[in-house]
């Protein structure tokens, strides 16, 4: 059985209360754990002078991931409420801005780091005539400008007319799709996931030919990098764009069975909410590749014991 636009509606905007209980439940765990993680980063790699371009991506990626996890309150409430969204169209819109706008900021920050690692690892001489901070800053200063542009379109989008949308908020997952979105949702992954595969490719090799005993620390973090880095990818990432892809081509093919339709939204949504353990799973990489974060955290728990 076919279904129409409205009954396609109905099936994206909606889960069952248990789904709703399961969502709320997992986005309040992260927030409760993320916070204090990325609120700490924040202090740490602000107190602390840009020497060099990873400090600068990784004090971007701070502010990124805390603005990315400080979205979730909205996503508590609309499930907490049964899927409808009680705080207007406006601020659906800006929901959807902010979540997507500072996920995808996430994501080119860590192929920026990827990119800074390989170039200090296997171009080391080469490389610092580009590896400056002023460079760093031009780069982030240019990526947050494109992804805001490149998001700007949700913010614009006009209010759905139908009589059962009042409480909807389609913008929360990005349930309406288009032509050009399966386009943009590739090219805005392939670009990063590209440039980490090769960037970490080019560093093991580089690293299986340091066999020096001084050189065993510059291995050791950079492989401890590669793994924090590659499982935040294939954990959080991989799986939304891999269903947002599949969602959007069945999405416009349409002709699917009503069960095929909530399966489909299901897994969207399902995957959207595994890409906020990024930022879980950030403060731990903060942990092993960034000093005054692993200070900061360890002087705080001293604190607290005494």
């Amino acid at each position: 059985m076919n279904i129409s636009e409205d009954e396609m509606h109905v099936f994206f905007g909606s889960d069952s209360h248990h789904d709703n209980i399961i969502f709320s439940s997992f986005y309040i765990l992260i927030f409760l754990i993320a916070v204090p993680g990325n609120a700490l980063a924040l202090w740490a790699f602000f107190r602390q002078h840009s020497s060099s371009p990873s400090k600068v991506y990784l004090r971007h990626l701070s502010v990124a991931d805390l603005s990315y996890i400080l979205i979730l309150p909205m996503r508590i409430v609309y499930h907490l409420s049964d899927s409808r969204w009680p705080f207007g169209h406006v601020l659906c819109q800006l929901a959807g801005f902010l979540f997507y706008l500072n996920m995808y900021c996430s994501l080119y920050l860590m192929s920026f780091i990827s990119l800074d690692r390989f170039l200090a690892v296997v171009l080391p001489i080469k490389s610092q005539s580009i590896r400056k901070v002023v460079y760093a800053k031009v780069a982030v200063g240019i990526l947050w400008v494109t992804v805001i542009v490149s998001m700007s379109p949700t913010l614009f989008s006009k209010k759905d007319a139908r009589k059962n949308s009042t409480d909807s908020c389609n913008k929360l997952y990005l349930e309406k799709t288009s032509p050009t979105a399966l386009v943009s949702t590739i090219l805005a992954f392939v670009i990063p996931l590209s440039t980490i595969v090769v960037s970490y490719i080019l560093i093991l090799l580089k690293l299986r030919a340091i066999k020096q005993q001084e050189e065993r620390p510059v291995k050791s973090k950079a492989i401890r990098m590669i793994i924090l880095i590659v499982t935040n990818f294939l954990f959080t990432f991989v799986p939304y764009h891999v269903s947002r892809v599949i969602y959007i081509e069945m999405h416009m093919q349409g002709n699917l069975t009503a069960a095929r339709w909530e399966s489909l939204g299901r897994a969207n949504r399902i995957t959207s909410a595994l890409t906020c353990v990024s930022g879980v799973l950030d403060p731990v990489m903060y942990f092993f590749l960034n000093r005054a974060y692993r200070d900061g955290l360890l002087q705080l728990f001293c604190k607290q014991r005494r």
